[in-house]
């Protein structure tokens, strides 16, 4: 491990743009402003909040089976959630990758990208 290129106090595996960055240095160079570290948690947050919510959804349909809906709108009804359930996931992979990868790699996403 190799210590941190602005406080020479901590050993870090963390690095931005090639430096090595401990986590303190990290939020305090970016969460100053809305620092694209903060930005990729808050993005990771609501897209665990959406898929809990999806999963939910799916969970209390699935539960009231059997229901007293006729046959088709009952099959629909656990296609579209579980579609919808697949969408969050895939979402939340996504936003979780994103961080990972600033956060071990230093890489910023180019939709980030000043």
């Amino acid at each position: 491990m190799a210590r941190c290129a602005y406080c020479k106090a901590n050993e870090t595996e963390l690095s931005e743009n090639g430096s090595p960055i401990c986590l303190s240095c990290a939020e305090l160079n970016h969460d100053r402003g809305g620092g694209v570290r903060s930005v990729l948690a808050k993005a990771l947050s609501e897209a665990k909040l959406r898929a809990d919510s999806a999963f939910a959804e799916f969970s209390a349909i699935m539960s009231d089976i059997p229901s007293n809906m006729p046959h088709p709108d009952g099959v629909q009804r656990i296609h579209n959630a579980a579609a919808k359930l697949t969408v969050a996931r895939h979402k939340l992979i996504e936003a979780h990758t994103r961080l990972r990868h600033y956060l071990e790699r230093g890489i910023v996403p180019e939709d980030l990208q000043a």
